[in-house]
């Protein structure tokens, strides 16, 4: 009768103890998924995308940051959205494109910006186009700046 007893607490606690570990190892496989959303990609919010790339890859943000700055009416920006959504679309391509060298992927992006700051600045008014220039200048001289970037 006690080694029935014993086999019995015996079983209920390897049991406990696989059941502990089961669950420990679900919460670290559901704090991972949280971290990493589905197929690998970076979950929404977090933070292991580079900065830069989540502060400049929407062109609705991009297009409102703009109106709010060169005070845009809604005709400038609907036809500004697209340039800048096609800019980006231009520049990730270039970032895939595995078969450009660093220089060469460097001058093609700097054609596309260029491309589309004319494109912008087509539909700007003149007062607009020198506020304009005035950001170019002003975001050139902060990355000239040595240290971590300062926010937008």
């Amino acid at each position: 009768m006690q080694i029935r007893t014993l086999s019995i607490f015996g079983g209920l606690a390897l049991a406990s103890a696989m059941a502990f570990a089961q669950s420990s190892t679900a919460a670290q496989s559901t704090s991972a998924d949280q971290q990493v959303g589905i197929a690998g990609q970076p979950a929404p919010g977090n933070s292991a995308q580079p900065q830069s790339q989540r502060r400049h890859a929407n062109p609705e943000r991009q297009t409102k940051a703009l109106a709010r700055k060169l005070n845009l009416n809604r005709t400038q920006q609907s036809q500004i959205k697209p340039i800048i959504a096609d800019r980006q679309q231009q520049i990730e391509t270039l970032r895939a494109d595995q078969s450009l060298t660093p220089r060469d992927r460097h001058a093609r992006m700097q054609g596309v910006m260029q491309d589309s700051r004319t494109r912008i600045e087509a539909l700007l008014t003149d007062s607009q186009k020198q506020q304009f220039e005035q950001l170019q200048a002003d975001r050139r001289a902060r990355r000239q700046q040595p240290g971590p970037p300062q926010a937008q």
